[in-house]
């Protein structure tokens, strides 16, 4: 083993195994350069093990289930009967081979790559030391660049009496073997949507505390009006405008303490740890019981312990560091994936990492950049059911920015796809429109695979395609994506 005062000099360090950085790390390697990949958990990061993957396993199980149960009018009589250990079964051997990175890890070393578990951080501008699981240290310099690929984790406020309570993130949601007769989810965002739907449909009664008053509240807001609705129907309780002030765990239930938050805002941590459960419950506050309790609050970049200020990085107390078009923190010192601050999306990381290995290889090897980063038309997708779609801009966000704005709508059920499709059917397309250039800046799309009809939707707005130029195509009958072009005859 090196010693940590005896650095090893190598071509490139990749901090960080996550999807980005596996995909830098192996390309780097393929082509000849020395790299050392570092990792302190899995090799393939959040999302194969708990996020993306298996999710959408309980999430595409769920809808199965749900869609069983529209046959009733359509196609006759059926009797479903669910049964959750079918998902997790496959969630722990086709998906996350009950948590073991073997193959990942094997993907990444035969392409000649280097992989050290240990917990990295930066010792210099192209230094980073590993703390090893036995105690020692490995220290490396890195010739041509360090990336930086430290990901996030699940967000848990600090509340009373939550921390050492079996309660649940993410992580530990993806890993349930049964689905709990009831589960309290704090949060509205896509994962808190996501895992209440999947788990109401595995016979799970869902309370969904909000801090704000919509779900998925960083979405059009007529999205978060018709997933409220949906949910509704499917027996799915939100309170709104409330705030998490304290938690119990006992004899197998959470008792979760909620208070009205301030216009939407959380309550003061200093308050609500200076009243406690007893005075909560004392002062009349409302109090939930449940088998499980879901921490859904967001999540924080894992940026805190890997030394930036070692690299001569000042570190913002807020916001992500400032990267350049290259997605360099410094000469040589990339940063890509969640803690960029363009979106937590594995799609974003690995979009990010050929960016980062292409101009490392354009560099020091001679071949062509791939471009840099422009963020215009970044798509996503909350895989709810039914599924929202969006790229670029919301309305809110394009009239922020001070664009002139035209939008369109059309509502699917409205469309002869939507009214032969009947149950489930739910939906819209939403566009929006900078009417000075002429180009949608974003745009909506919600429905049956509404992540799918997307497609066309971001490729009009990362090429700056002229509305006018997709007014004029012609478009597949009957189609979900023919409610397209009547969004945009709709526009005004």
């Amino acid at each position: 083993m090196a010693a940590a005062n005896k650095p090893e000099t190598v071509d490139v360090v990749v901090l960080g195994m996550g999807p980005g950085g596996e995909s830098v790390a192996g390309e780097l390697a393929s082509a000849g350069l020395s790299v050392v990949g570092v990792e302190a958990r899995l090799v393939g990061g959040e999302c194969p093990y708990y996020g993306c993957i298996p999710s959408k396993m309980m999430i595409r199980a769920g809808n199965v289930v749900a869609e069983a149960l529209r046959i009733p009018g359509i196609a006759g009589t059926v009797e479903v009967t669910p049964d959750f250990s079918t998902v997790a079964g496959r969630i722990r051997k086709e998906a996350t081979d009950n948590w073991d990175d073997a193959v990942a890890a094997k993907r990444f070393t035969d392409t000649g790559g280097r992989l050290v578990r240990g917990t990295g951080r930066l010792t210099g501008p192209r230094e980073v030391t590993v703390s090893m699981p036995d105690g020692g240290q490995l220290t490396f310099r890195a010739r041509l660049a360090v990336v930086l690929n430290p990901g996030s984790n699940p967000a848990v406020p600090a509340v009373p009496g939550l921390e050492g309570t079996p309660f649940w993130t993410n992580r530990e949601a993806v890993q349930a073997q049964t689905a709990p007769k009831s589960l309290i989810v704090w949060g509205g965002g896509p994962i808190a949507v996501e895992l209440a739907q999947a788990f109401t449909r595995f016979g799970t009664k869902v309370t969904m505390v909000l801090r704000g008053s919509h779900l998925i509240s960083k979405e059009e807001p007529e999205s978060a009006e018709l997933l409220a609705e949906v949910f509704r129907n499917e027996g799915i309780k939100i309170l709104r405008n409330k705030d998490v002030t304290a938690v119990s765990h006992s004899r197998g239930r959470f008792r979760v303490h909620v208070e009205n938050s301030e216009d939407g805002k959380t309550v003061g941590a200093a308050s609500a740890g200076a009243a406690g459960p007893a005075a909560s419950a004392a002062t009349g506050a409302p109090r939930l019981s449940a088998e499980r309790f879901l921490v859904a609050t967001g999540r924080t970049p894992a940026l805190a312990d890997i030394g930036l200020s070692k690299a001569g990085i000042k570190v913002k107390k807020k916001g992500a560091p400032t990267v350049d078009e290259h997605l360099q923190l410094a000469d040589g010192l990339y940063l890509i994936g969640d803690a960029v601050g363009a979106g937590a999306f594995t799609h974003m990381s690995m979009h990010q990492g050929n960016i980062v290995a292409g101009h490392i290889l354009a560099r020091h090897a001679g071949t062509p950049e791939r471009g840099v980063t422009d963020n215009h038309a970044v798509p996503r997708v909350t895989f709810t059911d039914p599924e929202i779609g969006v790229v670029g801009m919301t309305e809110k966000q394009a009239r922020d920015a001070g664009l002139s704005v035209r939008t369109g709508f059309t509502a699917l059920g409205d469309s002869t796809r939507g009214w032969v499709h009947k149950s489930g059917n739910q939906g819209f397309i939403k566009v929006v429109e900078d009417s000075d250039s002429g180009v949608l800046v974003g745009a909506t799309s919600m429905g049956p695979m509404g992540g799918e009809v997307l497609s066309m939707l971001a490729l009009a707005v990362h090429a700056r395609i002229p509305v006018a130029m997709l007014q004029s195509m012609i478009y597949a009958y009957p189609t979900f994506h023919r409610a397209i072009p009547e969004a945009l005859r709709a526009l005004k």
